[in-house]
């Protein structure tokens, strides 16, 4: 019974990284219906940012909000140079330039700090939590900083009038532009909340996975599993599902023979397989009818 509760909570800690990948992989599919494949590298490249930060001197807290910050901004340009003049060219267009950002990106950060495994800081230590072996101060934290930034997404899209306008933008952007709202920079503003969000999940999962250049990949496919497995229409699923992946991914690893840490990714790509053939819309996702 430890065993079984010391892999759900461990489980629910990796799956608050894999809901903040899936909620950015849904903000952006929402606003542009394409995925972005270069998500995992925005959010490792801005992990990068952060530590170069701390190298510097400057204190966690600081390069974190920093970090947040340049993301943000990072996001916001790369929708306004390279995907806003790609508003309405063809599927494949929007996944070539995907693709393209993808191999930028990886490939400058190898540039500017190479391929080595890289030391990543904690700033939750990495002791017990309260005493437990069950889960570690770092993983309590990875849980706590994940439910801040769902709830603060939470009153901002209900409460505030830019995230009210941004859902009017993504759900309905004619009759949105028809009162008055900004759709494209409705777009840019989700682009830049979406590459912020996914470097939060980069800076948290860094002392876990090691920071270097290919350390995301693993964690985007989980993020992808997630949103297909929660609903790629909705952001409320896309976390559920980040937690879900989180702890069966954990518990097949222990209790399935054979599995372990090796088949673990291709569980993940197994559970979005199995999601599209059953279920294509997710478990909260909502099912899209265009009018011919």
């Amino acid at each position: 019974m430890e065993l079984f509760t010391n892999q759900v909570l461990a489980g629910i800690a990796t799956g608050a990284i894999y809901a903040c990948m899936a909620l950015a992989v849904v903000m952006i599919y929402q606003a542009i219906d394409h995925l972005n494949f270069a998500q995992g590298e925005m959010a490792m490249f801005s992990t990068f940012i952060s530590w170069q930060l701390m190298q510097w001197g400057v204190p966690y807290w600081a390069a974190f909000v920093i970090t947040l910050a340049f993301s943000f901004v990072a996001g916001i340009a790369i929708e306004r140079i390279l995907f806003k003049p790609l508003a309405k060219a063809p599927v494949l267009t929007n996944v070539a330039g995907f693709i393209a950002l993808y191999a930028i990106i990886n490939s400058s950060a190898g540039l500017l700090w190479d391929f080595t495994i890289k030391q990543y800081p904690t700033p939750f230590g990495s002791s017990p939590f309260l005493g437990s072996q069950l889960i570690s101060t770092h993983q309590a934290g990875m849980i706590g900083v994940t439910v801040l930034l769902l709830l603060g997404l939470y009153f901002f899209f209900q409460y505030t009038r830019i995230g009210l306008a941004m859902r009017a933008a993504a759900s309905v952007p004619e009759s949105a532009r028809l009162v008055g709202i900004n759709t494209s920079w409705m777009i840019a503003l989700g682009w830049g909340m979406a590459t912020a969000i996914g470097s939060i999940a980069g800076m948290l999962i860094a002392p876990v996975v090691f920071l270097e250049p290919n350390m995301m990949g693993g964690v985007l496919i989980y993020g992808f599993a997630a949103a297909v497995l929660g609903g790629l229409t909705s952001p409320f699923g896309a976390v559920v599902g980040g937690f879900l992946v989180g702890v069966f991914e954990n518990l097949a690893g222990t209790y399935i023979p054979g599995v372990g840490n090796e088949l673990k990714l291709p569980i993940a790509l197994a559970l979005i397989i199995s999601v599209l053939v059953v279920k294509p819309a997710g478990l909260f996702g909502r099912h899209i009818v265009k009018r011919v």
